[in-house]
């Protein structure tokens, strides 16, 4: 064989071994093959099994690893979902410890609360939520229940504390007030307790969760996060009363809405409301994120390049995801929504190659940007989960009979709830004025403290005085006794 020749033949080899991933979108076993694919790719990013790691999460969060907390639990959501569209049981076990094990406090760990958000608790809330939705196997006897550990979300977002009068009301961001986001009232903390508000309506038949949601869908129709043409935007600051609305556009808030509106419909029995509002957040979601039918990110998927963080970069998964139980779920928008989603996912799958990923996994390795007709070198464990939400969610139209929507309490759900779970929804409690009696107190102590500290100075010497009193010491002291407590960053 010629040198030439031998050249072609290794470069077809080369080729052949990085091409997308071979999957024929009609085909249940088909789809199920290479979602299997992408999720044992998915798996290499987690650790958490592993001596001396902790379960449940993602490496990070930064500058540990590239992932936040709350990413964790979108992960095990998406393997409940994988579980519920294919049958394979091969990583649930895995998934349920997860779930369980981060559920302190209602999906509240205290040793995440320097990055604890409303929306990072409502992502583990809705993953149980799914949970129950889909009959999951049920955690032991001695843990919380699937339904209960949603209701125990919801309940510790419903409670006063996380409700002030500040913009008429809503969600803060972040729940510490400490916590960079504070300030900020936006549609993902509020999407997501609107769409678990509609999820447990549904499964439990209690309008008190209905009740809420149509609350938080009045107020953010109110503050003009949801526009007039189903745009949704970000959010506001509170200093401006929330009077100037952030008008940057993320999928994900328009899913996690669009999907809790779904419930709603299908709640209230197909109502006109609801089905005008359904209608209206799948045309625009729709026209706005799937321009020619494929899933994109405008806020940061540039032409050029990718502005997008490790967040931003997952979102696709979840409103592939979000986007078939809404169909499910209210048939008047089954058409459009899988019609595109097909379109979209035929897409995803070219951006996968047989490389390796940053783990030395080279199976199935899915890129971000799904518009190019390959692999974009940009791998990642959300771009896994997004390729994975989009096979799976194929599975609603191509296998229905296997694929059921969501259950109830009366139509087959066999998680127990609780309604009253949540616990203390005051463990992070914001800043309080100090009150008289604390102030008495405190003078008394403080008098105290100062008749012993003078004494014990009396026999220090000079030295020793002025070397603790000069200001390059104070300065010194006050920067340790601050503890100031700051995000990294503001996502």
């Amino acid at each position: 064989m010629s040198t030439n020749m031998s050249l072609l033949v290794l470069l077809g080899l080369a080729s052949l071994s990085s091409a997308a991933l071979d999957v024929d979108l009609d085909s249940p076993d088909s789809i199920k093959t290479a979602a299997k694919a992408v999720a044992s790719n998915l798996l290499s990013y987690y650790s958490g099994d592993e001596p001396g790691k902790t379960p449940g999460i993602l490496p990070g969060p930064p500058p540990n690893g590239d992932y936040y907390w709350w990413e964790g639990g979108a992960l095990w959501g998406t393997l409940v979902e994988y579980w519920h569209q294919t049958g394979d049981t091969e990583w649930n076990n895995l998934t349920e410890a997860s779930l369980v094990f981060q559920s302190d406090n209602s999906y509240q760990p205290e040793n995440w609360t320097i990055s604890l958000g409303n929306d990072d608790q409502g992502f583990w809330g809705m993953s149980a939520m799914l949970a129950a939705e889909t009959n999951f196997q049920n955690p032991p006897s001695e843990d919380s229940q699937w339904l209960a550990l949603a209701q125990g979300v919801f309940n510790t977002q419903a409670s006063p504390d996380r409700h002030d009068n500040v913009c008429g009301g809503g969600l803060r961001w972040q729940i510490p007030s400490t916590n960079v986001g504070y300030n900020y009232k936006n549609s993902i903390a509020n999407g997501i307790f609107f769409n678990l508000g509609a999820r447990l309506a549904r499964y439990t038949s209690n309008d008190t969760y209905s009740d809420w949601a149509v609350k938080t869908w009045d107020w953010m129709e109110g503050i003009g996060i949801i526009d007039d043409h189903y745009n949704v935007f970000d959010g506001g600051h509170v200093e401006d009363n929330c009077t100037t609305i952030t008008k940057i556009q993320f999928s994900y808030c328009a899913a996690v809405i669009l999907e809790g509106a779904a419930f709603m419909y299908n709640y209230t029995d197909g109502s006109e409301l609801w089905s005008g509002r359904v209608q209206g957040l799948v045309n625009r979601t729709l026209s706005y994120f799937f321009p020619n039918g494929v899933a994109v990110e405008p806020a940061c998927e540039i032409d050029n390049k990718i502005q997008c963080d490790t967040d931003q970069l997952s979102f696709k998964g979840y409103v592939h995801r979000w986007l078939a139980t809404s169909a499910q779920i209210a048939p008047i928008v089954y058409e459009p929504i899988m019609t595109t989603l097909k379109n979209s996912t035929a897409a995803a799958v070219k951006s996968c190659a047989n490389v390796a990923n940053p783990n030395g996994y080279s199976t199935a390795t899915c890129g971000f940007r799904w518009t190019t007709g390959g692999y974009d070198g940009l791998a990642g464990a959300g771009q896994q989960m997004n390729a994975l939400g989009a096979l799976t969610s194929l599975l609603v139209a191509v296998d229905p009979q296997s694929v059921v929507a969501p259950v109830t309490n009366t139509s087959g759900g066999t998680s127990v709830g609780n309604p009253n779970a949540g616990g203390d929804t005051n463990f992070i409690k914001p800043l309080s004025p100090v009150q008289m009696k604390d102030r008495v107190g405190a003078g008394i102590l403080t008098a105290l403290i100062l008749v012993l500290l003078s004494s014990a100075l009396f026999w220090m010497c000079t030295e020793v005085v002025e070397g603790w009193f000069s200001q390059e010491s104070l300065s010194e002291k006050s920067a340790l006794m601050s503890g100031a407590i700051e995000r990294e960053s503001f996502r």
